[in-house]
């Protein structure tokens, strides 16, 4: 069996593409299920990962396979997650406006679209001088490798002292595994936000909001 080391060692990073949607979106899935579930699913076919899928392939807007990067492993799409600033909310919300009008149609889509204007103000968008990580995803048969603590550290590698105050992202309360490894990252918990969204296909729960500031350098060589 390979030693993280080895397996560290194969790891590349690269820009996603639209051919990597059956790999990715269930990552990008994976990063937040419950609360895709309680603003994107209404059943039937017009699920949650229906969506993201449409919105990836799409290319434009948050979901799209742009905005996104990877980490390979032997060939294998290890890790997957998105990294931006606040410059780019204003763009996101009119592609992701319009690409829901188109998945679920102009009588449906303004309930979906509420749900997320009411998860947004428990995971907010990043203010212009935040540089943002989201939809971060291992995939299951890979964790406990490094491999997500690595990926971090290269999405950091965006993080630019001349136009950024910091470096932020939001965790789930449930997943103290992901807690802690922001933490040895150089992250620290801002704020908490509690929740009370929840329908009968999914729930918010409440999340902290962990932001870090320094050179992405010093914190990949600790």
């Amino acid at each position: 069996m390979e030693s993280n080391a080895e397996s560290q060692a194969a790891l590349t990073f690269r820009a996603a593409s639209r051919a990597d949607a059956a790999d990715v979106v269930p990552l990008i899935y994976s990063s937040g299920p419950a609360a895709f579930d309680y603003v994107f699913d209404i059943g039937g076919t017009r699920d949650a990962q229906g969506f993201l899928r449409f919105a990836y392939l799409h290319g434009g807007g948050e979901f799209g396979w742009r905005a996104h990067r990877i980490c390979d492993m032997g060939g294998q799409v290890a890790a997957a997650g998105a990294a931006f600033d606040g410059r780019a909310v204003l763009r996101f919300t009119i592609a992701g406006a319009l690409l829901i009008l188109r998945f679920y149609g102009p009588i449906r889509a303004w309930g979906v679209m509420i749900r997320g204007l009411r998860t947004e103000t428990v995971i907010r968008p990043p203010r212009v001088e935040e540089y943002y990580l989201c939809h971060l995803g291992v995939r299951e048969e890979m964790r406990g490798q490094g491999i997500g603590a690595h990926f971090i550290r290269y999405l950091l590698e965006g993080l630019d002292a001349n136009r950024h105050r910091c470096a932020a992202l939001d965790v789930a309360v449930t997943n103290p595994r992901a807690h802690l490894l922001y933490e040895r990252l150089g992250f620290a918990v801002d704020v908490l936000r509690s929740s009370q969204l929840q329908n009968r296909r999914g729930r918010v729960v409440d999340h902290y909001r962990m932001s870090r500031i320094g050179d992405p350098i010093m914190v990949a060589r600790r």
